[in-house]
């Protein structure tokens, strides 16, 4: 990972994804990664303009402005492929190698993980990383029989509108279920509207993951 600072900068990929540092001190003492949603396959790349790397947008704005004076690296990360692809799980092997980089970067600093979607899907596989000490999945990804052992320790929280049609919302509260016996702090949180791609009472969606993501970095 390149070192940088200020906002927009996207550094250097390897063999994972890019980061692109939307705020980024001289000296972190934590991170939060935002992961966005994408496909269940496909092996092309995101395009230029990617709705869903989009959506994500005010989300990371909602979380500098929550965690402003803390020194607190915000960073988005973008996938090589478009989709989840199987068994090759891509953007969970991306967010992993996201935050390899980070640790480059940065330290050993603890992380907060943000992902919708897929992006939510990626960032429950790759909390196993001892550096990141919780997750806030917005509308996620959680077919049944997903990993949660390694969640033990952690702490969750699934926020999804009950009538989604794209994600199952009694699928999260299942995971949440699972997580909990498997060690982890999970909490399952119905959201009131906003749909899969969580337009409607946006606003909401974002206070809300800012609120959690503020919260879990100052136990943190």
């Amino acid at each position: 990972m390149t070192a940088g600072t200020g906002r927009g900068k996207q550094p250097a990929t390897r063999e994972g994804g890019t980061l692109v540092l939307r705020a980024s001190p001289g000296r972190p003492t934590a991170a939060v990664l935002l992961l966005h949603g994408g496909r269940s396959d496909g092996l092309e790349p995101p395009p230029l303009l990617d709705l869903p790397a989009l959506r994500m947008r005010p989300f990371a704005r909602a979380v500098v402005r929550a965690t402003r004076g803390r020194d607190v690296l915000v960073a988005e990360v973008r996938y090589r492929h478009r989709g989840w692809n199987g068994t090759r799980c891509d953007a969970a092997a991306d967010a992993t190698a996201a935050l390899t980089r980070l640790r480059e970067h940065a330290g050993a600093v603890p992380v907060i993980l943000v992902g919708h979607s897929m992006g939510g899907r990626a960032a429950l596989r790759a909390a196993r990383d001892p550096l990141v000490r919780g997750v806030v999945a917005l509308a996620p990804w959680c077919p049944p029989g997903e990993p949660v052992e390694h969640l033990a320790g952690r702490r969750l929280f699934l926020l999804h509108d009950e009538s989604d049609r794209i994600t199952s919302a009694s699928e999260s509260w299942h995971f949440v279920r699972r997580a909990r016996t498997a060690g982890a702090d999970a909490v399952g949180i119905p959201m009131p509207r906003g749909g899969h791609a969580m337009l409607r009472t946006a606003g909401a969606w974002h206070r809300r993951t800012a609120e959690l993501t503020a919260a879990m970095l100052s136990v943190a």
